[in-house]
This record gives C-alpha cells, sequence and structure tokens, in this order.
C-alpha cells in the first residue's frame, strides 16, 4: 500500500480499567496487554511498516504504587526475554527510547541482551519508549546541543531544528506518520511531542489488552483516507 505508514506510534492505555471491569487486580491487565503488544508487533510486521513505537512507560509512571510500579518492570523482563524469538522468527529489530540508564539494572541487561540479539534485523524496528517522557527528551536533547555550543562542536549560528533534531533520543527514526491512543481518551500525554508536529492522530475506544490484528487494520485503513498537506494546500 502506497498509503501506508512508515511510522507508527500507540500509547497503550486501558489496561488498569480493562482489568477493574472485571473484577480483577490491574496488573492482570498489564499481562493481558503484553499479549497485544506480541499480536500486533508481529501484524505491524507482516503489514510492511518500518517502525512501530510503543508507549511501556512513562516518567510520569513512577508515582503509581510502588507494588504496580515493580510489576511492570518484572512484565517488561520477562518480556524482553520471552519474546526474543518471535523477534528473530519475525525479522524485528529492538531498540528503546527513554533515560534508560534510570531503569532498573535487571532490565538493562535484559535489554541489551535482546538489542544485540536483534540489532541485524530489517524488517520492522519495535521501538519501546520507557522510562520517556517528550518534555523529557527536548531537554536532554536541548542540553547536548548547548554542550556542543559550549565547547566549540557548533556555534549559535548553526543551531536549529534539524541540529536539536539530531540529538533526539533516535534521530535516525523515521518521521512519524500516525499516533494511536486506545481506550478512548484524546490526549498525547507528553509522548513524542516534537515527532508529533505533522502526525495523523487516531484514538479508538477499545482498551489495549483487547487490541488486535484486526484493530491494527482498522487504524491503517482510515490513515489511508487522509489528507496530509504539511501546512501546504492539496491540489485539486
Amino acid at each position: 500500500m502506497s498509503s501506508l505508514p512508515r511510522h507508527v506510534a500507540i500509547i497503550m492505555d486501558g489496561n488498569g480499567r480493562w482489568a477493574e471491569a472485571r473484577g480483577l487486580p490491574r496488573i492482570k491487565g498489564h499481562r493481558a496487554g503484553a499479549e497485544s503488544v506480541r499480536a500486533v508487533t508481529r501484524h505491524a510486521a507482516r503489514r510492511g511498516l518500518e517502525q512501530l513505537t510503543l508507549f511501556a512507560f512513562s516518567t510520569e509512571n513512577w508515582k503509581r504504587p510502588r507494588r504496580e510500579v515493580g510489576y511492570l518492570w518484572r512484565l517488561l523482563r520477562r518480556y524482553l526475554i520471552e519474546e526474543r524469538g518471535e523477534l528473530m522468527e519475525n525479522g524485528i529489530r529492538l531498540i528503546a527510547s527513554g533515560r534508560i540508564a534510570e531503569i532498573p539494572p535487571f532490565v538493562q541487561d535484559a535489554l541489551a541482551e535482546t538489542r544485540q540479539l536483534t540489532a541485524a534485523n530489517r524488517k520492522m524496528t519495535l521501538c519501546l519508549a520507557l522510562n520517556y517522557g517528550g518534555r523529557t527528551e527536548i531537554v536532554d536533547a536541548a542540553r547536548r546541543l548547548a554542550a556542543d555550543v559550549a565547547r566549540g562542536a557548533l556555534t549559535l549560528e548553526q543551531v536549529d531544528e534539524a541540529a536539536l533534531a539530531a540529538r533526539l533520543y533516535q534521530p535516525e527514526a523515521p518521521p512519524l506518520d500516525l499516533l494511536v491512543r486506545t481506550a478512548g481518551e484524546h490526549r498525547v500525554s507528553n509522548f513524542l511531542l516534537w515527532q508529533l508536529s505533522y502526525a495523523e492522530l487516531c484514538t479508538v475506544d477499545t482498551p489495549w489488552p483487547d487490541f488486535r490484528e484486526e484493530d491494527l487494520d482498522a487504524v491503517l485503513a482510515d490513515f489511508a483516507t487522509r489528507e496530509r498537506r504539511f501546512g501546504g494546500l492539496v491540489r485539486k
């Protein structure tokens, strides 16, 4: 499909509410959500996306109950280890975006091993946003920019959008085409603020644990109907 987005990002919302609606503890919702990650990632690679970015843990998620936070990190480590075969079979390269040095060491170790194992895969890139915040990313990029100016590697006249973009967490990522949020919410929640400049937005009512291949196909079909002007006009 010529209208297929190159890069799709998803805010995986609704795990806790999905569990509570069924009388289950919130952690059961996160476990169910991991199944959606597997299914959607595999399908995205088969559909031909270049990159899928998933908002897995935000800088604000540390405010959640300590038990839930601990469970999320243990669940992530388990995913990183158990999905290695799936990633290799489907030609998926794993990367991460965020303040990775601040996440628990046992997760950092599993992440580093999986990244190394999948580094040569070329069918699709799966980026996990971990300990990630959009404002934090811009601040960190600005700090790197200021440091380069201070040491003389860059002049003030050379500071522009391209210079800052080159210092983001994943500057080599393809431009973001589509942001999807599940569970009926209509917020970007501090996610990919710089990259969202010209991305299309799509919200769906389906909570993340119920989001599957057909749901991804539906948002891709909706994307195909959009007229993307990038500030200009569509010529008739």
